[in-house]
């Protein structure tokens, strides 16, 4: 594969190959990212031939295909396919994982200033039903994660270290690696939020050294909305029990017993939307074929260039943290409310979005923030884009 950087000739065919790219300036690829025409095909002609076989035959049809996906989410994720369970969304994914997790009272769970708030909605439940204690671990100076304040924090009663790799409002990317060697040396699960991060970033479970791992599609991926992986360590496999199971994820032996699959796929449901999931495959082959590392690099540095120029506009503030930053930058408008920059920026074809303190009320309590604007670039954005962008801001301010 190769790791040369984007030419002017790969950005023309990544949008000659994106239709949407006709038709809107599209800076919200953390929200929902537009999909390939590879994607579209993909899912259309499953529905296609489900409309003319019947739902039932046309996955007989596409079984091949279908076990493919498997192969290429484990090469996406540096995991073998065993490990990979393919579910309907990425909270669906994160909540199998979570609510897996055996919990006694008196279990820690340790997360981060930067949570997602249905993941933090999810710890607060299992405090009130079994009796755990969520503990928030402190940032460092930078913004992310202190590493230095979670390793003073772990003790013996860790049950799982849970956090999320990119949030959903800024460019911080925690540093996922060096969380993952505490939780190892302490014997801890380690469950890793990665919405925002697969597609955008190289992501290799191995070297992060996570136990679980949830994603969606329909963000730096660009697959179809209704779509998620889970990965699951065939090590600490059977020390998770899956909330529900069906005649999928498990066997019906005799009356009184079932006999649980051996691999990641206990996490599914038996029935699945195939056109969306080959969608998901049709997407995943698209992002290996252009190269993860070249990816991030060129989302890196067209976010970096944005964070930049925006940052030099009176009134504006960029409000990114981090040592480390993705192809995600936040920002506020003095004078401006939040939705009315994103409306006026819709009037004029630039999709952008807006995150507000329940997404991540830790971090916005803390930063005494209420919104920010979220501009998210991907590799089929120009830079004459970015400047259409700035421009526009600088107007509104």
């Amino acid at each position: 594969m190769s790791e040369r950087e984007f030419s002017p000739e790969d950005v023309a065919r990544a949008r000659a190959d994106t239709p949407g790219c006709a038709t809107v300036t599209h800076f919200n690829n953390a929200g929902a990212a537009l999909m390939p025409r590879q994607v579209i095909e993909a899912t259309t002609r499953h529905l296609h031939l489900e409309a003319q076989t019947g739902g039932y035959e046309a996955a007989d049809r596409a079984a091949a295909s279908i076990e493919a996906v498997y192969d290429s989410a484990a090469r996406l994720l540096g995991c073998d396919r065993d490990e990979i369970a393919l579910v309907d969304n990425a909270t669906r994914a994160w909540d199998m994982a979570f609510y897996g997790i055996p919990f006694r009272p008196g279990d820690r769970v340790l997360t981060s200033m930067a949570e997602y708030g249905s993941n933090f909605i999810a710890y607060l439940q299992v405090a009130e039903r079994y009796g755990v204690q969520v503990d928030v671990v402190p940032n460092d100076e930078h913004g992310q994660i202190s590493v230095d304040a979670l390793r003073a924090a772990v003790d013996e009663r860790v049950r799982v270290i849970s956090i999320t790799h990119v949030p959903t409002n800024g460019g911080l990317v925690n540093p996922a690696a060096e969380v993952g060697k505490i939780a190892r040396e302490a014997g801890a699960l380690y469950l890793l939020d990665a919405c925002q991060s697969v597609g955008q970033l190289d992501v290799d479970v191995r070297e992060i050294g996570c136990d679980l791992l949830s994603t969606t599609g329909r963000k730096y991926l660009r697959g179809p909305r209704g779509t998620g992986l889970l990965y699951v360590r065939r090590e600490v496999l059977d020390r998770l029990v899956p909330p529900v199971l069906d005649l999928h994820a498990a066997t019906w032996t005799a009356r009184d017993r079932y006999e649980m699959r051996p691999d990641a796929r206990r996490f599914e449901t038996w029935e699945a939307n195939y056109a969306a999931v080959l969608g998901l495959g049709a997407a995943i082959d698209h992002a290996l074929g252009w190269g993860l590392g070249r990816i991030q690099r060129r989302v890196t540095a067209l976010a970096e260039q944005l964070r930049g120029r925006l940052a030099e506009i009176p009134g504006v503030r960029v409000r990114d943290l981090g040592v480390r930053l993705c192809g995600i930058t936040t920002f506020t408008v003095h004078g401006a409310e939040a939705d009315r920059v994103k409306s006026s920026l819709a009037e004029q074809g630039i999709n952008v979005s807006v995150s507000r303190t329940a997404s991540t009320r830790l971090d916005m309590d803390d930063r005494g923030l209420g919104e920010v604007i979220r501009a998210s670039v991907h590799y089929y954005n120009t830079e004459e884009e970015v400047t259409e962008l700035v421009r526009a801001v600088r107007a509104l301010a």
